[in-house]
């Protein structure tokens, strides 16, 4: 804490000189918030890595515990700095500690794929980055090699991955790779740099990829055979240490799977209701592969980009000044194709803190070149405007107001992600979807967070299924039948279906923070309504609520209902 002295500091400061502590252990959140000098690095996955975290969060705690006793910690700002610092902290250490990080398998989420998306957001425009790019490049096998030397070692201490997402990034590991020398992703990806550094970039590129390739031959010929007995779901205790970190709360997990169910019968309701307008006497599902044939679809890769920017842009006008008051700099949002070789699901990239990168939502197109408009509308208020671009680019706003960490690394996966499905709900409400294929669309997206909800705590804790349930009443869940039962309530192809349940399995608790988190906000919302009566100006308390920063779902319903 070069700015304080010692024992000085509040605990805003102790939040963003952790930050600062955090950039120079991990260059890719660095990278994540503009941050030139990390465009060089990658972390180091490795025990050791992984233990300097852990110290630091460790130092950072104690500094904590000194400053919320200093005068002015009591203040509304420090208070909520230093409540999600104290809870976020909380919640790494544990699963730290648990040694979840010597595990760490998936088809989205683990350092091999952090590796890769940095450098599709690390500044790529003049010779200056493509040198500090080269770097990064060269980089990438010692990184690989942490990552490895981390599994590794919980092999050795008996701790495996599950053996489908192991299968599935083989898979990933494999595309990645390539067909032969220069055709891996890095080597693409280092293509499109200058001729001055065509030698450093093929010879830094070339290593990266052979890095992918000695990763994907120990994965294919050690890891997985050691893991193939392994169980693919967590059970009780580590689902709900991995459900702190992801929901930012000690959730009652089977009140949450009971709210699952609940969820899916109200909403099958409602997808009727609109099934019958599209296709009379046909039930949700049919009338969505209906709706993949005869419906509106939009045609081309670069037509959808377009479309989607323009969708985003649209919102955007209408909502400002309406229903929000946003900053020039909030009001960007660029629409991207997602490079091949990731998960089936859309996603978004923040903007960088000075917002020379502007926030960017991602398509994968699984080599499809047609898609289905009802499929895209709701997912874009998700993922874009009014979901998670405003949120994360108002926090970015306003980080001034509030500490650097809050209105970035602090993030709850649950917060964020409930306020993108609150942000669905939102438009609904707001007529934004005024046909039946467009709302069927965004009940089916609504649908899919109630069943994960219901498959990601029961295939986990091998929940019983419930007796009023239309599938296989009275069973236990399996991973088996929890993808049967998505695939079947769900208009989604089967590639994305057998994707995402990879992804459930491999990052246990996070995707029931969608529907939990939804509810946290419309509870919030409730609660301030009440207490204002005719005078909640819903506007503004859209504008109070983005710009508080992140927080647990327990003190978010708190302080959601105070604005």
């Amino acid at each position: 804490m070069s700015d304080t002295t010692p024992g000085s500091a509040l605990p805003r400061q102790v939040a963003d000189a952790y930050v600062d502590a955090l950039i120079a252990l991990d260059p890719i959140t660095g990278t994540f918030l503009g941050v030139a000098e990390s465009s060089r690095l990658l972390p180091d996955f490795s025990p050791a890595g992984q233990e300097a975290l852990a110290a630091l969060a460790r130092a950072t705690l104690a500094r904590l515990d000194a400053a919320e006793a200093l005068p002015g910690a009591d203040s509304e700002a420090e208070r909520r700095c230093g409540r999600l610092l104290r809870e976020r902290l909380t919640a790494e250490l544990a699963v730290h500690d648990a040694e979840e990080g010597l595990r760490l398998v998936s088809n989205l989420h683990s350092p091999a794929h952090h590796v890769r998306e940095v450098f599709t957001v690390t500044p790529a425009d003049t010779e200056e980055d493509w040198a500090a790019l080269a770097d990064r490049l060269r980089a990438v096998p010692d990184a690989l090699a942490g990552y490895r030397a981390s599994l590794a070692l919980g092999l050795e201490r008996k701790l495996p991955g599950g053996p489908r997402p192991t299968a599935t990034f083989v898979g990933q590991l494999t595309e990645w790779a390539g067909t032969g020398p220069g055709t891996g992703w890095f080597d693409e990806f280092a293509s499109a740099g200058p001729a001055s550094l065509r030698t450093e970039l093929d010879a830094a590129s070339g290593a990266a990829t052979a890095a992918v390739a000695e990763l994907r031959d120990w994965m294919r010929d050690v890891y997985a055979p050691a893991v193939e007995d392994a169980p693919d779901t967590v059970g009780r205790e580590r689902y709900a240490r991995w459900a702190r970190f992801y929901n930012g709360t000690d959730l009652d997990l089977d009140e949450a799977y009971a709210y699952g169910w609940s969820e899916y019968h109200r909403l099958l309701a409602e997808m009727r209701t609109e099934a019958e307008k599209i296709l009379p006497g046909a039930g949700p599902w049919e009338a969505l592969a209906h709706l993949d044939v005869h419906g509106k679809h939009i045609e081309g890769v670069e037509e959808v980009r377009e479309w989607l920017q323009s969708l985003m842009d649209e919102a955007i006008e209408a909502l400002d000044g309406t229903h929000f008051e946003l900053a020039e700099r909030v009001r960007k949002v660029e629409s991207r194709i997602a490079p091949p070789g990731g998960a089936a699901a859309p996603y978004y990239t923040g903007p960088s803190e000075d917002f020379s990168r502007p926030g960017r939502t991602w398509l994968p197109t699984m080599g499809e070149t047609r898609f289905p408009v009802y499929d895209l509308v709701s997912t874009w208020y998700h993922e874009g405007v009014p979901g998670h671009h405003l949120q994360i680019a108002q926090w970015t706003h306003v980080a001034d107001q509030l500490s650097r960490y809050q209105a970035s690394v602090g993030q709850v996966s649950a917060n964020a992600e409930g306020w993108a499905l609150y942000a669905e709900r939102l438009m609904d409400e707001l007529g934004f979807l005024p046909d039946a294929e467009r709302r069927l669309g965004y009940l089916d997206a609504q649908m899919m967070r109630a069943c994960r909800v219901i498959v990601d705590i029961g295939m986990h804790l091998e929940l019983e299924i419930p007796a009023d349930s239309p599938f296989h009443p009275g069973e236990r869940w399996t991973p088996e039948l929890a993808q049967e039962f998505f695939g079947d309530h769900s208009g989604r192809p089967a590639d994305f279906v057998e994707s995402e349940l990879t992804r459930y399995l491999s990052m246990a608790g996070q995707a029931i923070g969608y529907k939990l988190g939804e509810r946290a906000w419309l509870t919030g919302r409730e609660n301030a309504r009440k207490a204002h009566g005719d005078a909640f100006d819903a506007k503004a308390w859209h504008m109070a609520a983005l710009s508080q920063g992140s927080l647990g779902l327990d003190d978010l319903v708190e302080e959601l209902s105070r604005l």
